[in-house]
């Protein structure tokens, strides 16, 4: 599953458009064609501004979920959703997102919703932007059983955290052999629950749930992981170092990892080395925690500095995280420096467009 040098690529979420912010508080006031009709937009406003960047890879934005995973619990039965923030005043934080109580067998009969996702990309990605569509790869983005596991409470049933991602696990995998089945040829299983708590757990048994989870469609697609530290209301929640990760996240079954690096200054930049000799690197180039607009030129020294430790044919770019947490006029930006910076470094190397 090989792609041209200096890919660029994004990892799933993007902002909402302020009328769609503004509709999801007025639900109740629109139909079900209505709804539909809304997500549509906010799919092709998404598409729009990731196109105008002129990305390798671009995804449906994740318009029709509710942060990048919590979406994903209203498909599980045996749970109790969490009706209401437990903490409503003081700083925006992780802890203002509750748990879920299980008090069943846990169940997706309807799969997890990202086939659906996908399907409605590829529909209006071939609608309204045929020519594009032979250019660009469109990516699905999956949370992994291990941080789904992470917004439910444990119970008799289901002891601790590790049984309930054992419970999860055969769900996911199934969702990421629809989404293959589907056509779908880039997929990211995104486990950053994993990176954020690497340094007081287990990294064999996370490396081994990882790679049962996408045992079946090893080959089959091109297979991403996202690590990161957290990007709630632009909040890191883990320990922002690589090192307790490695070396076992090296035994992770997938063709591309991606890395936050922008927002840490780059450091540990050189272990990118030691990953490019089992899979491609995704170096996070573009800090989604800031507000400092990146230059073209900023982007481009970051790409040569990435290049004395990674040779081209091995490097993809792309924001630390999703941009869900970014205002869209920034994320636009962004991104549309992103890819002419590494463009412009691309051209010294006389690398084919």
């Amino acid at each position: 599953m090989t792609n041209h040098p200096l890919r660029t690529s994004v990892i799933g979420s993007y902002p909402f458009p302020g009328w769609l912010e503004f509709a999801c508080t007025h639900l109740d006031q629109f139909g079900k064609e209505d709804r539909a009709e809304m997500q549509d937009d906010a799919v092709i406003a998404a598409l729009h501004d990731q196109l105008a960047a002129g990305l390798d890879v671009i995804t449906d934005g994740e318009q029709t979920r509710l942060d990048f995973n919590l979406s994903f619990y209203g498909y599980l039965e045996g749970i109790e959703l969490e009706p209401a923030s437990p903490r409503r005043f003081g700083p925006p934080a992780h802890d203002q997102r509750g748990k879920h109580k299980v008090v069943g067998e846990l169940r997706a009969p309807r799969g997890l919703g990202a086939v659906e996702e996908f399907k409605r990309l590829h529909r209006l990605m071939s609608q309204h932007s045929p020519e594009a569509a032979s250019r660009v790869t469109l990516k699905a983005s999956v949370p992994g059983p291990y941080t789904l596991s992470g917004r439910l409470l444990p119970n008799r049933q289901y002891a601790d955290r590790w049984a309930l991602a054992e419970a999860l696990l055969p769900m996911v995998r199934k969702e990421l052999e629809e989404l293959v089945a589907a056509g779908c040829r880039e997929i990211s299983l995104d486990e950053p629950s994993m990176s954020c708590y690497a340094h007081r757990e287990d990294t064999r048994r996370m490396v081994d749930v990882f790679n049962r989870t996408v045992g079946s469609i090893n080959g089959r697609a091109r297979l991403c992981t996202h690590l990161c530290f957290g990007n709630y209301k632009g909040r890191a929640v883990g320990p922002r170092r690589l090192a307790p990760m490695f070396p076992a996240f090296l035994d992770f079954k997938c063709d591309e990892m991606h890395l936050e690096m922008a927002s840490r200054e780059f450091a540990e930049l050189d272990l990118i080395a030691t990953i490019a000799k089992r899979m491609d690197v995704a170096v996070g180039i573009v800090d989604v925690k800031s507000y400092y607009i990146e230059t073209v030129e900023d982007i481009a020294s970051r790409v040569r500095l990435c290049l004395k430790h990674a040779p081209a044919e091995k490097l993809v770019f792309a924001p630390d995280c999703g941009l869900s947490q970014t205002a869209r006029w920034a994320a636009r930006q962004k991104l549309a420096n992103m890819v002419a910076g590494v463009r412009n470094v691309g051209k010294e190397l006389k690398l084919a467009a």
